[in-house]
């Protein structure tokens, strides 16, 4: 077995993100609660975002992040993909690709984190007003003020990455051999975020007013405001 020590920042994000999964599998109640929890997120950020889901632009940006970042699909198989390429993409990709990856990575490792948390509080049938109080008890402002600070970097960092020719040839070029090494999924998963930054006009203005918008549904709710989520 790998020595925890030996491994990348890369490889120990992946690791952390694939054994909480593990966990909540192996506990059908907090599989149960965690699936409802994600769909409620989904569901709560396209109310919250409806404009952004409804324009040209961004449509594609926001689908992608609701449904490969906040999905109730299984991620075990991309998980093991990931883990198995981290070696190679540690070795070809350049440093600002390999640490938006990282990034990514992180993200997800904190995301399952609270949302084990919080599915621990709700258990599979809950109300809004179940959500906000669980929001508030399972974890510190500062960690949810470092998932947004995660989405907002990740977000700069696709937008930038999506300005290099290169790196969209080497994504074509990576469609074959990615299928005949079983990491299909994997590459449909890196081409369509790529793609979803690529064709907007103005990426970073896209992520920040995410970012913005979510800061203040994370400060409303620990103030304890009536409405957290109405801010359209």
């Amino acid at each position: 077995m790998t020595n925890e020590k030996t491994l990348s920042p890369l490889e120990q994000q992946l690791r952390v993100a694939r054994l909480e999964r593990q966990v909540a599998e192996r506990d059908p109640a907090l599989r149960s609660a965690r699936l409802a929890l994600k769909a409620f997120q989904a569901a709560r950020l396209k109310r919250s975002h409806a404009d952004l889901l409804d324009s040209p632009d961004t449509h594609h940006a926001v689908l992608f992040f609701l449904e490969e970042l906040y999905g109730t699909h299984d991620l075990s198989q991309r998980d093991t993909d990931l883990e198995r390429i981290a070696p190679t993409m540690q070795r070809v990709l350049p440093a600002d690709a390999l640490q938006t990856v990282t990034d990514a990575m992180q993200l997800d490792a904190l995301a399952e984190r609270l949302d084990t948390a919080m599915a621990k509080l709700l258990g599979p049938e809950f109300t809004e007003a179940d959500y906000i109080v669980a929001y508030r008890a399972a974890m510190t402002p500062a960690d949810r003020a470092r998932q947004l600070d995660l989405v907002q970097a990740l977000g700069d960092s696709l937008s930038q990455l999506v300005r290099i020719r290169m790196l969209n040839a080497t994504l074509v070029l990576m469609r074959g051999p990615a299928r005949m090494a079983g990491l299909g999924g994997l590459q449909q998963f890196l081409e369509r975020g790529f793609s979803a930054f690529k064709r907007m006009q103005r990426p970073k203005d896209f992520v920040a007013t995410i970012c913005r918008r979510e800061r203040a549904v994370m400060e409303r709710i620990y103030q304890r405001h009536a409405a957290p989520f109405d801010l359209l």
